[in-house]
């Protein structure tokens, strides 16, 4: 322990003159920081991780609390290396180390050497018990999320009108397309009423400006604490129920809330939220000299196939000397024509010589023949008479010759 009677014979030996005991303002922190260090040199401390931050250099700072109070915490890299697990805001921990001071601002913490993981905290157990809860019911699902339109011409803000994060929005949105129209909704972003106030912002907007494309709902970075108005379960169902485009934008890009989980998309910071929806003019430009690009290259590609057809249909035969394809054509059609007269005749000619072979047989079965040798063929009553009994007295005959015919009578 350290004697204050000595460091009130220092003070007083440097302000002899007038007999006051004067500090200077290093001197009395720097005597403040030699005292804790002596009283708690090596101490455990039960506490909750809160704004949680951890540097480059590989050192990390947080603070240490309970139901009424808390401490400043800083665990160098030389400790930190040899944790076996991550550190995270609403972690209950037992940390190991010595009570301090920072010499430079006056402010007293925990240097830690050790810690050891002792479960959630209580917000980071309402947290995990209303994610759960929320995800069961389906607010997190993909397929209930909207689309973010590609251009953007009215964004709605709901955030606070004093914080970081609506300087951060416009300055992104002045920047990139200074012609877009934003509707600003100032709320509280922290507190108890913080949770109403953006529930209630966001079921406004919906109501009464469905002009909007999109709706940004955030704040800065700041501790579990600072954020949990986002992971309230009234303001998960407004952004659930809302009708218009929804990007969350908590905190920091490690801070991660139930909205973010809930909206339609989650932006690491408020700048970035402003950058998805407001393409810069460049980027446009691009975009469209990309597509000019490809539209030219396109129709370059089709008029050069056409001309390629142009130049094969120039050349084929069947355009640039057609007469030739009609001249073999009609030659064919002489061969054709030829070839079927001769066919013809010859088939005339055969059928010619079968009818009169033929003519000639029937001409020698011909009863004409046989008249024509002297005979004759009797007809009585159109009939032909064969026999003598088949003609009586009287009956009258129709003689056949072979120049005629006469009739006789029967005596």
């Amino acid at each position: 322990m350290v004697d204050l009677f000595d460091f009130k014979n220092n003070a007083e030996e440097e302000n002899a003159d007038d007999g006051r005991l004067i500090y200077s303002v290093t001197q009395i922190n720097s005597e403040i920081k030699t005292i804790l260090e002596d009283s708690y040199h090596s101490v455990w401390i039960c506490g909750e991780i809160s704004g949680f931050k951890k540097y480059s250099s590989g050192h990390m700072y947080f603070s240490l609390k309970d139901e009424n109070s808390q401490i400043s915490a800083v665990m160098f890299s030389g400790y930190n290396q040899k944790l076996k697990f991550s550190l995270k805001d609403g972690m209950q921990v037992l940390v190991y180390g010595k009570v301090t001071a920072y010499v430079n601002r006056g402010t007293y913490q925990i240097q830690v050497y050790h810690v050891e993981e002792k479960g959630l905290g209580t917000l980071q157990e309402a947290f995990e018990k209303l994610k759960k809860k929320l995800a069961e019911e389906g607010l997190f699902d993909s397929s209930h999320k909207k689309e973010i339109p590609y251009i953007v011409n009215r964004i709605g803000v709901v955030t606070s009108k004093d914080g970081a994060a609506l300087h951060d929005i416009l300055s992104v949105l002045d920047r990139r397309f200074s012609n877009v129209e934003v509707l600003i909704y100032p709320v509280r972003v922290q507190g108890e009423e913080a949770k109403f106030e953006i529930a209630n912002a966001i079921k406004y907007l919906n109501e009464n400006h469905k002009e909007l494309d999109v709706l940004l709902v955030g704040r800065g970075g700041g501790s579990l604490e600072d954020l949990w108005a986002f992971n309230e379960e009234i303001v998960a169902r407004a952004i659930y129920n809302s009708d218009i485009p929804i990007i969350s934008c908590v905190g920091h890009e490690v801070d991660f809330t139930i909205a973010d989980f809930v909206a339609d998309l989650r932006a690491p910071t408020p700048s970035v939220a402003a950058e998805v929806v407001a393409k810069s003019r460049t980027d446009l430009e691009e975009k469209l000299s990309m597509i000019k690009s490809r539209m030219v290259n396109s129709i370059k590609n089709i008029v050069e196939l056409y001309d390629e057809k142009v130049k094969f249909f120039k050349n084929c035969r069947a355009l640039s000397k057609p007469y030739e394809i009609y001249e073999e054509k009609i030659q064919y059609i002489d061969e054709l024509n030829e070839k079927l007269i001769f066919n013809i005749n010859n088939l005339i000619l055969s059928k010619q010589q079968n009818l009169k072979l033929n003519a000639q047989k029937l001409d020698l079965l011909s009863p004409l023949k046989t008249l024509s040798r002297g005979y004759s063929v009797c007809f009585k009553n159109g009939k032909i008479v064969k026999k003598v009994n088949q003609v009586g007295k009287d009956d009258i005959l129709d003689v056949n010759l072979s120049d005629g015919s006469i009739k006789t009578k029967v005596m």
